[in-house]
C-alpha cells in the first residue's frame, strides 16, 4: 500500500532541523536546532499579522474602512467601550468595566491598558494595539515552545503553529491568545505528570477562555477509559482552586463581571461563522431563545459526540485528539464562530500530528472567510461596496466543512490504530502455512501488538520493510501528553458501529 504524501514532507523541515530522529531526544541541542527556528519564525508570522492592519494602524479602526482593508481588531475596540485604560485596580473594583470577555482576560486587558500614556484616542489605541502585538507575540513564542517539547520526538510539529496561515490572519483580532496560551502551558504539564499543575494553569485558562472546560472533559472522559481517575480528580480540584481565586477579588469588587462574557453570550442572536446565522443570511432570523435552545442542543450533540468518539476506538486515542474533537465540533455547533475562535484549534492541530496537507485546506477555508466576513460586514452599511449575504452564507459553510473535515481525519486516523493486544494466532498444525508468510522475514503475530503497527496510509513507500499493511512501526513516545495515562489499561467501554 502506498503512501499519500504530505504537502510538506519531513525533508522540506530541514531548515528547522528537520524531524527527530531515533537517538536524538538525548540530545539537547537536537531538540534546540528544531525549536529556535520556529521561534523565530512564529515571531515573523506575528510581524505579519501586525502588518497586515498598517492601514488601521494608520487611519485608526473607525468607519468601514477597517472592513474594507480587512484590518479590524478588536483590542482597539474593546479599549475605546471598555475604559480598559483605568486600569486593573479599576476594573476589579468594578469602575467601568464593560469587556465582554471572561474575568481573566478582562483583568489583563485592562492592566495592559493602564500602560497606554495619555493622548488622543487614536495614538491611545495604537498604543493598546502595540503593546498587545508584543504580549501576543510573546504569546505565540510561549504556545510554540510548549507544543514543541509536550511532544519532543515531534518537535518539528510545532511548525504548525509558528507558520499557521490561520495564526497569521487571526492572531491580533482579539485576545484570544492569552487563553490557547495557558491551555497549552496545562496540557504541557499533565503531560509532564504534574496533575496539581496542569490543574492550576488549566483552571485559569477556563477563566480566560470558556473552551478549555472540553480539555478538562478530555481529560475526565480518558480517565473514565484508563481507569485512572485520582489523577484527574487532583488536576479538577486544582482547577476549581484555581478560579475560585481568581473569581474571589470580584466576588468583593464587582460581581456582575463574573457571568458578563455568559450573559452577554446568552442574550445574544447567531453571530459571525455560526451555522445558526443561515436563516438570517436569507432573511428569516432565528429569534434568540430558540437559537440559544438549539445551541445548546448542538453542543450536548457535540460533547457526546466526542464521548463517544474516546470510549468507542479500538485503542485510546490521545489527550490532543480528544480535545480537538470535542473543541472542532463545539465550535461548529456554537452560537458563533468568530475568525479568531480558530486559534484555539491551531496549537491542537499540531499536537495531534495532522498532515500540511490538512492544515493547508482548513486554512485555505479560513482565509476565505475572513475576506468575506468583513466584506459582508461593511455591506452592512454600504450595501454596494459589500459581500451579497448569499455569498457570505457560501463562505460560512466552507469553513465550516474545512473544520468537520478537520475533526473526520483526526476521528479517522484514531480509529484506524488497531487495539493495543492482539490475541495470538495458533494455526493449526494440518493447515499448511502460507507460502507468503513463510517467505517473508516478518515478526510474528504474537511477539507484537497491533498497537504498534503503523497506518498504512503513514507508510513510506522508499523503505523497503514498511510497505506493507501489517509492518511494524518504530516504537514512538506516542503522544508526550499522556501524562498518568501512560501504561494504564486499555479499556473499550463502546463498540461502535
Amino acid at each position: 500500500m502506498t503512501r499519500q504524501r504530505d504537502v510538506l514532507p519531513g525533508s522540506s523541515l530541514a531548515v528547522v532541523g528537520g524531524p527527530l530522529g531515533r537517538h536524538a531526544s538525548a540530545r539537547a541541542t537536537s531538540w534546540l536546532a528544531t525549536v529556535l527556528p520556529l521561534l523565530v519564525a512564529s515571531t515573523a508570522t506575528v510581524a505579519l499579522s501586525v502588518v497586515q492592519r498598517a492601514h488601521c494602524i494608520q487611519q485608526g479602526w473607525n468607519g468601514s474602512d477597517q472592513f474594507w482593508h480587512a484590518c479590524f481588531s478588536d483590542l482597539p475596540a474593546q479599549y475605546q467601550l471598555g475604559n480598559l485604560g483605568s486600569g486593573l485596580a479599576s476594573y476589579v473594583g468594578g469602575d467601568g468595566a464593560r469587556a465582554d470577555h471572561p474575568v481573566l482576560t478582562g483583568a489583563v486587558m485592562a492592566w495592559l491598558g493602564g500602560l497606554v500614556p495619555d493622548g488622543s484616542l487614536l495614538d491611545q489605541t495604537r498604543w493598546y494595539f502595540a503593546l498587545w502585538a508584543l504580549l501576543g507575540a510573546a504569546l505565540v513564542v510561549a504556545v510554540v515552545y510548549l507544543t514543541a517539547a509536550s511532544r519532543p520526538h515531534h518537535a518539528a510539529d510545532a511548525a504548525h503553529v509558528a507558520l499557521s496561515p490561520v495564526l497569521l490572519l487571526a492572531a491580533m483580532v482579539s485576545s484570544d491568545l492569552f487563553g490557547v496560551a495557558l491551555v497549552s502551558a496545562g496540557l504541557w504539564a499533565w503531560g509532564r505528570r504534574r496533575p496539581v499543575a496542569a490543574g492550576v494553569l488549566l483552571g485559569l485558562a477556563v477563566v480566560a477562555r470558556t473552551y478549555p472546560l472540553l480539555i478538562l472533559l478530555a481529560l475526565v472522559v480518558l480517565a473514565v477509559r484508563t481507569g485512572r481517575l485520582a489523577a484527574v480528580g487532583r488536576t479538577l480540584l486544582a482547577a476549581v482552586g484555581a478560579v475560585a481565586v481568581v473569581l474571589l477579588p470580584f466576588l468583593v469588587g464587582h460581581p456582575s463581571a463574573i457571568l458578563r462574557s455568559t450573559q452577554v453570550w446568552w442574550d445574544s442572536a447567531a453571530g459571525l461563522g455560526s451555522v445558526w446565522m443561515l436563516p438570517q443570511l436569507f432573511g428569516h432570523p432565528l429569534p434568540t431563545g430558540p437559537t440559544t435552545l438549539v445551541t445548546v442542543v448542538g453542543l450536548a450533540v457535540a460533547v457526546v459526540a466526542g464521548t463517544l468518539f474516546t470510549l468507542g476506538t479500538d485503542r485510546r486515542p490521545t489527550v490532543a485528539e480528544v480535545a480537538l474533537v470535542l473543541v472542532g465540533l463545539s465550535l461548529v455547533a456554537g452560537k458563533s464562530f468568530p475568525v479568531q475562535a480558530s486559534l484555539w484549534l491551531v496549537p491542537l492541530v499540531a499536537l495531534c500530528g495532522v498532515r500540511w496537507r490538512d492544515h493547508l485546506l482548513w486554512a485555505g477555508a479560513e482565509a476565505l472567510h475572513f475576506v468575506a466576513v468583513w466584506l459582508y460586514v461593511g455591506g452592512l452599511s454600504k450595501p454596494d461596496r459589500g459581500l451579497p449575504a448569499g455569498w457570505y452564507a457560501a463562505a460560512l459553510v466552507l469553513r465550516v466543512a474545512a473544520v468537520v473535515y478537520l475533526v473526520w481525519r483526526v476521528w479517522h486516523t484514531a480509529a484506524r490504530r488497531a487495539p493495543a493486544d492482539l490475541p495470538s494466532v495458533d494455526l493449526a498444525p494440518a493447515d499448511p502455512a502460507p507460502a507468503d508468510l513463510a517467505s517473508r522475514d516478518l515478526p510474528s503475530l504474537e511477539s507484537r501488538s497491533l498497537g504498534s503497527l503503523r497506518d498504512p496510509a503513514d507508510q513510506d513507500p522508499s523503505d523497503p520493510s514498511k510497505t506493507e499493511e501489517w509492518a511494524p512501526a518504530e516504537v514512538d513516545p506516542a503522544d508526550g501528553l499522556d501524562g498518568d495515562f501512560a501504561g494504564a489499561p486499555d479499556r473499550l467501554i463502546v463498540r461502535l458501529a
